[in-house]
Formats: C-alpha cells, structure tokens, sequence
C-alpha cells in the first residue's frame, strides 16, 4: 500500500495560485498512491468547490469527504475539512469531531478526524484515519491528539471483541495529517504513548531511526514560524511497523505551505 498525506492549504502555493491540479500532479509525483489524504479542503464555498475538482482528476478513486467547519456566510454554506481519496474496497467511512476546549481569547476552529477503512489484498482491512490538529491553541490540540489515540484504542477494541455480525473491523491503522507540534511536543508524545493493546509508531522513526524529521511547513516562506519545522506525520500501529518500507518528504514543492509525505507498506 502507498499513501500520500498532504496539508493543501485549499490548494494554494506559494505563489498564491490555488489549483487542485497541482497537488494532484505533486502527490502523484511523490508515489502512485493507493490512499491520498488531504488537508485543509474547501468544498461548497461560494469560488471553490475542490472535491468535485479533486474527484474529476481522480478516476478509479472514491472520495470522502469529512468537515470540521459548516457554516454559512452570507445565506452561502462553507465547509472546511479533510478528503480521503483511495481506489482499493472500502467497507466503512466514519467523521468524528475532535475536542474543542474554550480557550478564551485564542484564535481557534473546530477539528475532526476522518476515518476510512481500506481492505488491502494483502494486509486485510486497514482504517486510515487523516486529521488536522488545532495551530493557535495548545490546549485544544493536546486534546485533541490524546482523543486521536483514544478513538484508535476504541477502535481497536472494537475489531478484538466485535459487535454480533460484524465483519471487516480493522485492528490495524494509518494516522496521518498535519499535527500542528513537532515531535519534541507533548502532543507528538500523547499520539505515540506505548500501550499494551495497541500503540501508534511514527513511521519515520520506523525508516530513519535516529535522523531528525524532515521539516514539512514554512520551508520555503516563514510568514506563521520563523523556521521550518516538521508538523506532518505519519503513524502506523504494531501490526503495520514491520511492513513499512518508505516514509519520504517531498521538500522541493512549492504548491501548498506544507510538504507531502509518501508512506511504503510492502515486503519489497
């Protein structure tokens, strides 16, 4: 299985322009992906309306779709949130919102993760859960990565004791997104603490060991951090660890804020 996760900043570059195109053409550069998650998706806003755009340059592919905002402006509905684009089966798709504590007086909007479960030919079903954590509020996104953890392990019980008929419950998982902390944060630790029932490994700890994370926002503008930083990761969890292959950062392209990372699972 290949996997492309991407914070697409609603499909603008760096140079301003917004073109769902370009991050399609840029994920695919990176690998042939079996499972495309992206970030910060604009769908039903009054000028854009990417997952249409996204699903016409995706043929062979099912999109989902999960919004962490739905508002209207105006009389004009908008929403806002995370796309799961794959072409292998799926057997389930779930959008869960995620805490959203007050934190007076801080910029902050709603978040949510987006779970699709994928039956891979050769690992089973695998759920690929894809999220986009709080940036201005701490508070909100320590509590929302330990609910990430929390709904994994909810899960995972779930596919260990399931409910009377059912079937393709997945124990195995993909955690992606934009976690807005770099790996030195507490919430980096809360998604990654070890548990006995199933624990959530940072892929490219997995592939490079002890080399620091390749940077993935404000690498080529700092206009929110003065340095660039690594705050995209990929998580896998014990069943996947041994199978991951490749965990790459395209650090060259300039058609979004953040860099896409490309995740390998296979026995070659």
């Amino acid at each position: 299985m290949k996997l492309v996760t991407w914070n697409t900043q609603e499909c603008k570059g760096i140079d301003g322009k917004v073109s769902c195109a370009r991050i399609v053409q840029g994920a695919r550069r990176l690998a042939d992906f079996d499972v495309l998650c992206l970030q910060e998706i604009s769908d039903n806003d009054p000028d854009a309306y990417q997952t249409a755009d996204i699903t016409k340059l995706l043929p062979g592919f099912r999109l989902f779709f999960g919004a962490a905002e739905d508002r209207f402006e105006d009389g004009r509905r908008r929403r806002f949130g995370n796309l799961v684009a794959t072409r292998l089966p799926v057997a389930q798709v779930q959008h869960h919102a995620l805490p959203f504590p007050a934190d007076g007086g801080t910029e902050s909007t709603p978040r949510m993760c987006t779970v699709v479960t994928v039956l891979d030919p050769r690992l089973g079903p695998v759920r690929i859960m894809t999220t986009h954590l709080e940036f201005y509020s701490q508070r909100q996104r320590l509590a929302q990565a330990r609910a990430l953890r929390a709904l994994h392990l909810e899960y995972f019980d779930q596919a260990q004791a399931p409910p009377q008929g059912a079937k393709d419950l997945a124990a195995e998982a993909i955690l992606c997104g934009d976690f807005n902390s770099h790996p030195g944060t507490g919430e980096h630790a809360a998604v990654a603490e070890t548990s006995e029932r199933s624990t959530l490994w940072d892929a490219w700890t997995l592939v490079h060991g002890d080399l620091p994370h390749a940077p993935t926002f404000c690498v080529h503008e700092q206009k929110y951090l003065p340095r660039p930083v690594c705050f995209d990761f990929v998580f896998v969890t014990d069943g996947l660890k041994d199978q991951v292959r490749r965990l790459d950062v395209d650090g060259a392209t300039q058609a979004s804020d953040h860099q896409p990372v490309a995740l390998e699972l296979g026995t070659g």
